[in-house]
C-alpha cells in the first residue's frame, strides 16, 4: 500500500514517449487506486494499457502547458498584474505563505534550509455583484451596479526546490485526480444488493483516504493525516474488500469506467484560460476602460463542476513571517 505514495513520473517524461515500465506502472497505480479486486479479472492491463497511454499524454501536456513559475516575491508585487488581483496587499501575499500548512511541513521537513521554493498556488475565484461609486465626467454616482472578483481559499501544493520537480509531481497529481474521479464514478454507482452496497461505502471510504493523502487538486478538510495513518486506513479497507469476494461482472463494469474516465482524460480534468478586465480595486471593467487591466489567468476544471485558479509560483522562504513558537505564543497570553 505504500506504493500508493509514489511517484510514477520519472524526469524527462515527455508526450507520446513514455518508457513500457512507465505504462505498467500506471496500470498497477490506476488499480490500486480504484479497486485492487480488478486483478482478478483476465486481461485487465491490457485492456487498460491504451487508456492509461492517453490519460499519460494528457496530464503531461496539460501540466507541461503551465506557463513558467512567477516571482511571487515583495519586490515583484506591484508590478504583476496577477499578483496584485489575487493578494490585496504583498502583507497579505506573505501572510497567505506563511500560513500554508503544506508549504510549513516542507520547509520544517525535505525543504529545510531551501532558499527558493516553487509550488502551485490554487485559489478559487469569486465575482460578486455589488452597488459602488463611479465617476463619470465631474459627476460621482452612488449605487451604480458593479461586478468585483476576489479570491478565497488560496492554498500551495506540491511545494519542492526546483520547476522540475514541481512540474513532475504535478503530473503525478493530475494523473491521481483522474483515478480519484473514476473512483467517485464507481462509488457513487447505485446498486441494491447488500455485498455491493457494502463495497460502494468502502471504496466511499478509500477514496476520502486518498484525498486526504493528497490524490486529487480538492482542498483537505482539516489537517492532513500522517502517512502511516493513512497507511493503515487503506489497508484496512483492502482486507474488508477482499472480505466481500469478487464478483467478475461488477469489477469488469468498474473496470470499463476506469478505462473510460482515463481514455476521456481531456474531459474530465483540463484547463483553459480566463481574461478579464479589473481596476485597481478589482472592479470588472469594460476592456476600453482607461481603468482596466487585462488579466489572464489558468484556470483548472474537472468533470465534477470544480473550478480553481491556477499559478505556479517561485518565493523566497526568507520574506516569510517568522513563526511564533507555541512557548512564545503560551507566555504572550499569559502575561
Amino acid at each position: 500500500m505504500l506504493k500508493l505514495f509514489q511517484s510514477i513520473f520519472g524526469t524527462g517524461v515527455q508526450q507520446g514517449r513514455h518508457p513500457e515500465s512507465l505504462v505498467s506502472a500506471a496500470i498497477e497505480r490506476a488499480v490500486d487506486g480504484t479497486d485492487s479486486r480488478l486483478r482478478a479479472l483476465p486481461g485487465y492491463k491490457k485492456q487498460l494499457h491504451q487508456s492509461v497511454m492517453h490519460a499519460i499524454d494528457h496530464v503531461v501536456a496539460l501540466v507541461d502547458g503551465i506557463p513558467a513559475p512567477t516571482l511571487a516575491e515583495r519586490s515583484n508585487y506591484n508590478t504583476d498584474l496577477l499578483l496584485k488581483a489575487l493578494f490585496a496587499s504583498a502583507d497579505r501575499m506573505q501572510e497567505v505563505y506563511g500560513n500554508d500548512a503544506t508549504l510549513r511541513d516542507f520547509l520544517d521537513g525535505p525543504g529545510k534550509g531551501a532558499e527558493r521554493v516553487f509550488a502551485l498556488l490554487l485559489a478559487e475565484r469569486v465575482e460578486k455583484n455589488v452597488l459602488g461609486l463611479e465617476l463619470a465626467g465631474d459627476m460621482l454616482r452612488r449605487d451604480v451596479p458593479q461586478v468585483t472578483v476576489s479570491f478565497r481559499n488560496l492554498r500551495l501544493v506540491e511545494p519542492t526546490v526546483s520547476e522540475a520537480d514541481v512540474r513532475r509531481l504535478l503530473k503525478k497529481r493530475a494523473f491521481d485526480h483522474l483515478l480519484t474521479l473514476a473512483l467517485t464514478r464507481i462509488a457513487e454507482f447505485k446498486t441494491t444488493r447488500t455485498d455491493l452496497i457494502r463495497q460502494r461505502d468502502l471504496l466511499g471510504r478509500k477514496l476520502n483516504a486518498l484525498k486526504q493523502g493528497g490524490w486529487s487538486f480538492d482542498a483537505v478538510e482539516g489537517n492532513q493525516p500522517e502517512p502511516d495513518t493513512l497507511v493503515a486506513e487503506l489497508q484496512e479497507i483492502e482486507t474488508e474488500l477482499s472480505k466481500l469476494g469478487t464478483d467478475a461482472g461488477a469489477l469488469q463494469g468498474r473496470l470499463d469506467m476506469i478505462a473510460d474516465t482515463l481514455e476521456h482524460a481531456g474531459q474530465q480534468l483540463w484547463s483553459e484560460e480566463f481574461v478579464f478586465y479589473l481596476d485597481n480595486m478589482n472592479i470588472q471593467r469594460d476592456e476600453k476602460d482607461t481603468t482596466a487591466h487585462r488579466i489572464a489567468l489558468q484556470e483548472l476544471h474537472n468533470a465534477r463542476g470544480a473550478r480553481l485558479a491556477m499559478l505556479l509560483v517561485s518565493l523566497n522562504p526568507g520574506e516569510l513571517p517568522r513563526r511564533e513558537s507555541a512557548v512564545s505564543a503560551a507566555r504572550r497570553y499569559l502575561i
